[in-house]
């Protein structure tokens, strides 16, 4: 009776193994990571702003830090191409301008015969009319980065870090009411007087996180903070500044430094995932 019931329990135990091991065997199972090589492009928005600055002849009030009050909004656009190493290609294209669209500091000391009381002007017919000055810039620079990969799961994420080289150029705008007489001082080369226009090189670099989902063409990002030294000079031929004292060319050569945090959607140009799983 006993030998009966061992056996029993033997066949039941083997019964219960061969029932188990074929579900065992079906699933989804990862065999390798998919490293992406492929095209990307993306949409920058973010902030900027100049933190130091100095210049060849010692003029006061002439690097951006001292030029423009408050931050600038960036928006940007970018094309990257990355290997399947986490090496990367890219060329950014930015616009920058002033948060308030009205930052230019110090602008009745600078230009008294255009602003009085801030933000009021002297148009044609001697009548006041609003004028708002603030800064706008351009930059164009090609670069080289790399992923460093931190997520198991995805090889195509990581720290991203990230350096680029190329022109630039900044000046100050002037805008005023449609409906109002225009400002004499301003019309036509004779805004070229106040405008601090410069132009010059560009290097950035720049630390963040790049996440490529493995599964959305769409929820793809990366999150920067960027550092830029600006090497610049003015390309007007005659400059009135005040607070500079300039009153003539300005011959100094400018160096400023930038910070900014951009956020930046990206679309990569591929349809695969970042792992292959097979099912069986």
């Amino acid at each position: 009776m006993d030998c009966f019931f061992r056996r029993k329990w033997l066949l039941a135990a083997l019964a219960v193994i061969a029932m188990t091991l074929p579900g065992a065997a079906r699933g989804q199972v990862k065999f390798a990571p998919d490293t992406l090589q492929c095209h990307m492009v993306g949409f920058d928005f973010g902030m900027t702003q100049a933190v130091a600055g100095s210049n060849s002849q010692g003029i006061t009030g002439g690097s951006m830090r001292e030029l423009y009050d408050l931050p600038s909004i960036d928006f940007g656009l970018d094309w990257a191409y990355k290997w399947a190493s986490g090496w990367m290609v890219s060329l950014d294209a930015d616009l920058w301008f002033g948060l308030n669209s009205n930052n230019l500091s110090r602008r009745t000391e600078r230009y008294d015969g255009l602003f009085h009381d801030g933000i009021m002007t002297y148009s044609w017919g001697g009548y006041n009319g609003n004028l708002t000055a603030y800064n706008r810039g351009l930059a164009a620079r090609p670069g080289v980065g790399y992923i460093v990969r931190i997520l198991p799961k995805n090889p195509n994420s990581g720290v991203l870090l990230k350096a680029s080289v190329g022109p630039f150029s900044q000046k100050t705008v002037f805008t005023q009411d449609f409906d109002q007489a225009p400002v004499p001082q301003l019309n036509g080369d004779y805004a070229k007087l106040y405008d601090q226009k410069r132009v010059g090189i560009m290097l950035t670099q720049g630390v963040g996180f790049l996440f490529m989902s493995n599964y959305s063409t769409y929820a793809n990002f990366k999150i920067m903070l960027e550092v830029s030294e600006c090497w610049n000079w003015s390309v007007r031929s005659y400059q009135i500044d005040k607070v500079m004292g300039l009153n003539g060319k300005d011959n100094s050569r400018y160096f400023d430094i930038v910070v900014g945090f951009k956020l930046n959607w990206m679309f990569p140009f591929t349809g695969k995932t970042a792992y292959d799983y097979y099912y069986f």
